[in-house]
């Protein structure tokens, strides 16, 4: 009687609910993912010559003076780990994190001396998911000049391609314009390659 009453309902809800939330639930989102964003469902990829060289989602570590930096990772157990997305969890107080923004700071100093302009806040701040591939337009025209030197490209070059990767508001009213690293890296690749 107790088997019938309760148990068999149970296990009948117990199969069910997972067939539908296990099964039927991702391989319907899986296939309209599929069907609607196919490039977006595979990841965003960036190829060059036929080979991955990144995702728009996932920032890159750039650390030559070529290349526009993006915001510093948290990521562990190295940066820019898309299995490991998370922030630092270091609150303004913790000596750890002060530490790393004064060296992130030095090494922004270092690349570009003569470059008196404040340092925007996402060169050295880590964003929340450790992976973020944009910086600010304020961020982008920081590093303009160094860039622009040690490319010999003219400012009004990388300019005109830090407009061409940038991301305007969400809607029109959330968010911030924003620069993607990785593709306008690859831009200036390109364009140096033409010179």
């Amino acid at each position: 009687m107790i088997i019938k009453t309760y148990l068999r309902p149970a296990l009948v809800s117990f199969v069910l609910l997972s067939a539908v939330t296990g099964f039927l639930y991702p391989l319907a989102v899986t296939g309209v993912g599929q069907g609607l964003f196919p490039r977006q469902a595979a990841g965003s990829l960036i190829e060059r010559e036929g080979k991955a060289v990144g995702s728009e989602l996932i920032g890159q570590n750039f650390s030559e003076a070529r290349y526009f930096w993006g915001r510093p990772s948290a990521t562990g157990p190295m940066s820019n780990n898309a299995g490991g997305s998370s922030g630092s969890n270091q609150g303004p107080l913790n000596p750890a994190l002060a530490e790393a923004v004064k060296a992130r700071i030095e090494a922004l100093r270092a690349a570009d001396p003569d470059n008196k302009l404040p340092i925007p806040a996402d060169l050295v701040t880590a964003s929340s998911s450790g992976l973020d591939p944009h910086i600010t337009m304020a961020a982008a025209r920081y590093q303009l000049a160094r860039v622009a030197r040690e490319r010999g490209l003219p400012a009004a070059e990388i300019e005109r391609l830090i407009a061409a990767h940038t991301a305007e508001r969400d809607l029109a009213v959330l968010g911030e314009p924003r620069v993607n690293v990785l593709t306008l890296n690859l831009a200036l690749d390109a364009a140096s390659k033409k010179q």
